[in-house]
């Protein structure tokens, strides 16, 4: 079982500073909230979440540079949020701008 592929739209609520870990990578945590009807058991739900995201290196600096507001369609994989927490986190390795 390797496949953990996540793929959302919604619209950037939250963007922290661009930091960086200490080997250097730049690192940016953000969250967005997503809201789509979804079908399941027959039947249509309404669907609102936030989700927390994190992501490195270039695609960092990416986000860091966007706006609190925009809609975005997010790709990446599911995993903690960082080695201690046991939050779960978007890690995005992939943006596009709606």
């Amino acid at each position: 079982m390797n496949y953990n592929q996540t793929i959302i739209c919604g619209k950037i609520v939250r963007i922290d500073p661009l930091r960086y870990t200490p080997i250097g990578k730049a690192i940016i945590e953000f969250e967005i909230s997503h809201a789509s009807k979804q079908i399941e058991a027959s039947i249509e739900r309404l669907v609102v979440c936030k989700i927390f995201a994190v992501a490195l290196a270039d695609m960092a600096k990416a986000i860091s540079d966007m706006e609190v507001g925009s809609f975005v369609k997010l790709t990446g994989f599911l995993g903690k949020k960082n080695k201690i927490s046991s939050q779960l986190a978007l890690h995005v390795t992939h943006i596009d701008i709606l």
